[in-house]
């Protein structure tokens, strides 16, 4: 079982299905959450497919609880690119593994863009290669 915030125990499955049917409460949508949304579904197919389900699903999961998806606010395609290959790396250890990862911290992109950069409209609407030092 994963523990997150708010003393809520969901497994990696269950947090993907609660995302999926939009019953996960906003205030559990948390960068672990993201993570772990992400692992689970890179169980289920390659990265490239889940990237683009990835992008679908965040989007509709933002609508359903009030987060506009603009150029402020929800989405960011920069982000969730990174972490969907960030965690494509790591797929086959456990999700618990993955959570403790460097490369997937709330910080990991700050190492390669600027804040600058990363917080862009350009990086929010469209990938935007980094501006600081190159992905591994």
């Amino acid at each position: 079982m994963l523990t997150r915030s708010r003393t809520v125990e969901l497994d990696p499955s269950s947090l993907l299905q609660a995302f999926r049917s939009h019953t996960l409460p906003k205030p559990d949508w948390t960068h672990e959450a993201h993570v772990v949304v992400c692992w689970a579904t890179l169980q289920e197919m390659d990265a490239d497919t889940a990237l683009d389900g990835l992008r679908d699903g965040i989007r509709a999961y933002n609508t359903s609880v009030g987060t506009p998806n603009t150029d402020r606010d929800g989405y960011h395609e920069t982000l969730t690119r990174y972490y969907v290959h960030a965690v494509a790396a790591l797929a086959d250890r456990p999700v618990d593994e993955v959570l403790a990862d460097p490369s997937c911290s709330r910080a990991a992109p700050l190492e390669h863009w600027s804040r600058d950069a990363l917080f862009s409209v350009a990086a929010r609407r469209d990938w935007l290669p980094p501006d600081l030092t190159p992905l591994p």
